[in-house]
């Protein structure tokens, strides 16, 4: 019974180191310093080899630091439909994409691994969900392959929904049925007749709510939450609200150079739809 005791404090005990360091690397990440992100995780696997969300978030780094480089994040992306179903490919590192998929089949592993055994592993549940949204990212994004993602986008929901299930308070899985929420929301009537999300309906004032709730309490994803949500309250023309998101976002992270540049963007399209 002790050594059950014994156990059980050394495994709650690995869990908060892993939260913390997980914690640590994303305020570096979203600071868009992906180096002091990937030393961080890269400790942490050492540290915790086991552990799934290590590897995730460490095909998280290499996502971002790829969609930074190919100028992907810029608010002109998100807010221009033509840009983002472009045909053409873009210039994607072959490298990059190789270790990003490594990264996502090396946590996807370990968390199947655990699930078999403790199948409402909340760590477990959550590296499936953010693996499938980070792959439904690079292969719609960089890869352009907008259909070919939405098998992945359909995995992420499916994860998200069991997580919530499992435990309520875990609200970044909020951040998946959001984001699925807004774009069943944004495309035409015909799409969403072929195209079913489990527990989804397109209700995009349900995915601005969703989104806001993991600003609030989100263990992970509250700045990430901002970050679409800006996108969002700038492509239905609320300024306003893109502004204040993107101003607690260039507090919060001094070192992100694209936060201050959106913003002075954003700032200065209200002034001129101010102006007579």
């Amino acid at each position: 019974m002790f050594a059950g005791f014994a156990f059980a404090g050394t495994r709650a005990s690995a869990a908060e180191e892993s939260q913390s360091a997980v914690k640590q690397a994303l305020a570096r990440m979203y600071n868009f310093d992906f180096n002091g992100a990937d030393r961080i995780l890269d400790a942490h696997i050492r540290a915790q080899p086991e552990e799934p969300l290590g590897y995730s978030f460490r095909a998280a780094s290499l996502l971002f630091r790829e969609l930074d480089r190919l100028k992907i994040l810029e608010g002109e992306f998100f807010s221009d439909d033509k840009r983002i179903i472009a045909k053409e490919k873009l210039e994607a590192d072959p490298k990059v994409g190789r270790q990003f998929y490594e990264f996502v089949e090396m946590g996807r592993r370990r968390a199947r691994h655990r699930l078999a055994t403790q199948p409402n592993d909340t760590g477990s549940l959550f590296a499936m969900c953010i693996s499938a949204g980070l792959v439904t990212d690079y292969v719609g994004l960089i890869e352009r392959k907008q259909l070919g993602s939405l098998t992945h986008a359909k995995e992420s929901q499916s994860y998200a929904i069991r997580l919530l299930k499992v435990d309520s308070t875990f609200t970044d899985a909020y951040m998946t049925t959001g984001l699925t929420e807004y774009l069943l929301g944004s495309v035409p009537f015909f799409v969403k007749w072929f195209v079913k999300f489990e527990g989804a309906e397109g209700d995009k004032n349900k995915a601005v709510r969703n989104l806001e709730t993991v600003t609030r309490t989100g263990r992970y994803l509250g700045p990430f939450a901002k970050i679409l949500l800006s996108i969002i309250h700038l492509r239905e023309k609320r300024a306003g609200e893109c502004e204040r998101l993107l101003s607690e976002l260039a507090r919060d992270f001094p070192e992100n150079q694209l936060i201050r540049k959106e913003l002075a963007k954003v700032s200065a399209l209200r002034q001129n739809t101010a102006s007579p």
